[in-house]
């Protein structure tokens, strides 16, 4: 039997170990994916430090990690969209494809979802298994460490063009490794002014670099100053990228009638909000999950062809066997996305 190296969480508790277990075999319908770079996900941390939600949702033992970029290495005997030395990358959220938003073009929303990494073995290992229709062959031009980025990329894709952004003011609340990816898309897709939120100093510069209008430090800076200053009424959309309760509050009270929003961050279950702000200003909010399968990766792939950089947000390029120190800088919240090459 062929054996591999992974990353497992095996105890159910605080660490991840490296471990060599069996490899994958193929079903009639699968891929099996060699990884070659993967990319620590804030997922992954919750998984690793062991916390409430991953008590609730991982079954140890489990190989971890979603965002990666490989070569096809095998593959079933009914798979046609990809043969054996493609280089591809994988949608994450595996869905049934008969339920009702399955079969209205939601699967996105899919109501029996099964994520790689997190209900299945992930591609924190030198292969991965994937259904064929979950993979993405990725335009040649579009980097390697790129690519292994792609799925949280996805979920700042689907959180900032939910809206029409064109001229408009917008207000990223967290501006951490989604939402500084959310600063560079929506002035990549012609907002005027993007204004970001940010408690981590190392992270708010990474949304300056990623083209932030201004970066406040909201400890420090009230969000209506900066309102004035920048000679708005209030923003037209609202990408919530904290799961802050006192940012949400202040992303309410600063937009303007008729704002949109867009949430991606969890909000905590006790989180009270002003209904009547909501109600009377005729706000718009989304809950944003995951990535539109397939149009996000659709838009993804032709903004980075056409020009959009997310370079930026690579900090640290790391051997896998060094994966510790890598857990270590995203705990530390000092840190972009952190590639592990497994080659």
């Amino acid at each position: 039997m062929k054996t591999m190296k992974a990353l497992i969480k095996s105890k159910p508790e605080k660490g991840l170990w490296m471990q060599e277990v069996p490899a994958p075999e193929p079903g009639h319908n699968d891929v099996i994916i060699n990884v070659t770079k993967s990319a620590i996900c804030g997922t992954d941390l919750h998984i690793y430090e062991w916390d409430e939600w991953a008590q609730k949702t991982i079954k140890t033992p489990m190989i971890i990690g979603h965002e990666y970029v490989g070569y096809v290495a095998a593959v079933g005997s009914e798979v046609t969209n990809v043969k054996e030395g493609d280089r591809v990358t994988g949608e994450g959220h595996i869905a049934c494809g008969h339920c009702r938003n399955c079969r209205r073009g939601r699967q996105h929303i899919c109501e029996k979802t099964v994520g790689i990494g997190v209900h299945v073995d992930g591609a924190f290992a030198e292969y991965v298994k994937v259904p064929s229709n979950n993979v993405m062959k990725i335009n040649p031009q579009i980097p390697d460490e790129v690519v292994a980025i792609m799925d949280p990329l996805g979920n700042a894709t689907h959180t900032a063009l939910s809206f029409p952004l064109i001229a408009e003011d917008v207000l990223v609340t967290g501006a951490g490794l989604i939402g500084s990816m959310c600063v560079a898309i929506a002035k990549f897709a012609g907002a005027r002014y993007v204004v970001a939120t940010e408690l981590n100093p190392y992270r708010a510069e990474l949304a300056r670099k990623m083209g932030a209008t201004k970066v406040v430090d909201p400890r420090e800076e009230g969000l209506s100053g900066v309102v004035r200053d920048l000679g708005m009424i209030g923003f037209d959309i609202g990408l919530e990228c904290s799961g802050s309760a006192k940012a949400f509050n202040d992303m309410l009270a600063q937009m303007y009638n008729s704002g949109k929003i867009s949430l991606l961050g969890i909000l905590p279950s006790s989180t009270v909000v002003d209904w009547n702000t909501i109600v009377f200003k005729g706000l718009i909010l989304k809950g944003i999950y995951g990535r539109e399968m397939f149009e996000t990766w659709y838009h993804m792939e032709q903004m980075l062809m056409s020009g959009l950089d997310v370079t930026p947000m690579i900090s640290h390029r790391l051997p896998v066997d060094e994966f510790q120190r890598g857990f270590d800088l995203m705990e530390e919240g000092n840190c972009g996305k952190i590639i592990l090459n497994w080659q």
